[in-house]
């Protein structure tokens, strides 16, 4: 069979060569099996700079802007031997494709700290949601506000049973002709069936499952940026989290994210697995640090990441897991949203996820116990950064412990409550969002103080809201004193808060 030609070195295609080669620019490469798709770039070489990297041979690394029509992401299955090629630098490899170490998980935990390591989630699923109703459909399937994002933006959002109840966080991209859901190895099928269940016979909705046809790869480390920068996609440093762009790789197609899965600093990675080695080796060459997956989940674990089937089951709700940023409380309704509401507005969450330093190891499932009784349960544990430290993961009664207290798990371990750095980026929306959302953007912000609560108590006659102030200053505990009552109905808040916005005012320039 001939070759096919090739429109410039912008132009991507899937060609199917198990018994051909490709013939491009007068050079013939080897690809694996491909076949056609519908998948290119503009034709702009010049889009970003030539990268050489350090690897044996010198090899370059072209990262090409994708300028026109962003590509949407579903390749079919691709032979490829990145396994044999990580294996062969003494990478363990499990009998399901997972890398579970490089030998070297100290030394990668470490770097993920104060450099920078590449990690292999390609076990990971991606989900595919495409046709003309995806954002509604996802926007009343999930708990995020699919409406307000635009192409190019992205989200964490998370999927409840209709009691609340979590199944799995998902990181999701939106491109232009599909969404792109990355959700953890143990609920893609689930969440994949359960999508497909709610597609009705007038939904132009349609659910794929291309976790086989893409490999996935995190950037996690204070070098991430650099990283980038090296790679001539400097772009998307400094962008908001969920940001995405397309690029291509010596032909193939790479989408590059902010954000990793457990930390706003790091960046996703994903590409045709034909790509993969020839990324994670220019990656290497640049001194990125390789991490399997044992250190990633000794990693999860500190950073305080929920995982499916240990902190995120039909045993706790979405709230209990502290994820109020994958929480719209603004838009219509949607799955769980009504228990969701009532939980907000009755103040029903009854415990909270913590992060624990132990002073040796414990099983998964041990009891939590204060003063001997049982407040809570361990839901995960790992050795730390180091051997002799010790983390873990568990669910507490809220007026049981919190921060700094002491607590016994199992039978002689001691636990001590600390801030993990997953949770604590985790920001608590106001109290009756729904109700005071013009109350809302009609005060806004005041520095140097924030609104955290406005209430209401409607069976008083006349109506009464109380208006609580938090200090931004992230080194004070401060609670303002300011209690705001108000001889008026809530509902005429826009008047309300009119009335009293100086007087707030003023008591905040003396404060």
């Amino acid at each position: 069979m001939e070759a096919l030609p090739c429109a410039g070195p912008a132009c991507i295609k899937w060609i199917d060569s198990r018994n051909f080669r490709r013939k491009c620019n007068n050079s013939t490469s080897r690809l694996s099996t491909f076949k056609l798709c519908h998948h290119r770039f503009a034709n702009s070489s010049e889009a970003l700079p030539l990268f050489r990297s350090s690897i044996p041979g010198n090899a370059y690394f072209p990262l090409v802007a994708a300028a026109a029509s962003p590509f949407d992401l579903s390749p079919p299955p691709i032979d490829h031997d990145f396994l044999d090629t990580v294996a062969v630098a003494g990478a363990i490899v499990s009998d399901n494709g997972v890398i579970e170490t490089f030998q070297n998980d100290d030394e990668a935990l470490v770097a993920s700290e104060n450099g920078v390591v590449v990690v292999d989630l390609s076990h990971w699923g991606r989900i595919r949601v495409s046709g003309e109703d995806r954002i509604q459909f996802l926007h009343n399937q999930s708990t995020a506000n699919f409406e307000c994002l635009r192409e190019g933006q992205g989200c964490d959002t998370v999927f409840v049973t209709p009691t609340s109840r979590t199944i799995d966080i998902a990181h999701a991209w939106i491109m232009k002709n599909a969404i792109i859901l990355l959700v953890s190895p143990v609920t893609c099928i689930g969440i994949k069936e359960m999508l497909a269940k709610y597609i009705f016979f007038n939904d132009k909705v349609e659910i794929e499952d291309i976790s086989s046809g893409t490999h996935l790869f995190v950037l996690v480390g204070p070098r991430s940026d650099k990283v980038l920068e090296n790679l001539g996609v400097g772009d998307l440093v400094e962008q908001p989290y969920g940001a995405h762009r397309h690029f291509s790789v010596n032909g193939m197609p790479i989408t590059v994210g902010v954000g990793n899965v457990i930390s706003e600093e790091g960046y996703l990675m994903m590409m045709s697995p034909a790509a993969a080695g020839f990324v994670w080796k220019t990656l290497i060459g640049l001194g990125v640090v390789p991490m399997g997956s044992n250190a990633w989940e000794r990693l999860r674990i500190y950073h305080g990441r929920p995982e499916p089937g240990k902190e995120l089951t039909n045993e706790f709700n979405v709230l209990e897991a502290g994820l109020w940023n994958s929480i719209s409380l603004n838009k219509g309704c949607y799955k769980g949203q009504e228990t969701i509401s009532r939980l907000i507005t009755y103040d029903g969450v009854k415990q909270n996820l913590h992060g624990i330093i132990l002073s040796g190891p414990a099983e998964p499932g041990s009891p939590i116990m204060v003063d001997g009784k049982k407040v809570g349960k361990l839901t995960s544990y790992a050795v730390g950064r180091t051997e002799s430290e010790h983390v873990g993961l568990g669910y507490i009664k809220r007026r049981a412990a919190s921060k700094g207290d002491k607590v016994i798990i199992g039978d002689a371990i001691v636990g001590t409550l600390v801030d993990v750095p997953y949770l604590a980026r985790q920001s608590m929306p106001l109290k009756n969002q729904n109700r005071s959302s013009r109350a809302m953007r009609k005060f806004g912000q005041v520095n140097p103080w924030d609104i955290i609560s406005i209430s209401s108590k409607r069976w008083m006659p006349k109506g009464h809201t109380s208006i609580a102030l938090r200090s931004q200053d992230p080194t004070s505990t401060n609670v303002s004193p300011l209690k705001m009552t108000v001889a008026h109905n809530f509902f005429t808040g826009e008047r309300m808060l009119t009335e009293h916005l100086i007087g707030a005012e003023d008591w905040l320039a003396g404060a």
